[in-house]
């Protein structure tokens, strides 16, 4: 659902994984339709890294803060 949204709605994924900062430069980005390309790419990324550290968290393979 989420890689859903962040194709749709890339700023939108930043405020569900709790980077609000990053949602609002997306926005601004997203705004123009030359940068919907670009927020779409990095929301997907963003998601992708948020996941692998969700993943790494919950398998109790260490701290993320090293």
């Amino acid at each position: 659902m989420r890689l859903l949204i962040a194709l749709i709605l890339p700023w939108l994924t930043f405020f569900t994984i709790g980077k609000p900062f990053q949602g609002i430069i997306c926005l601004i980005l997203q705004l123009t339709v030359i940068g919907w390309v670009p927020a779409a790419i990095w929301a997907v990324y963003a998601l992708s890294q948020y996941n692998t550290d969700k993943k790494i968290r919950e398998a109790g393979m260490g701290s993320l803060d090293q």
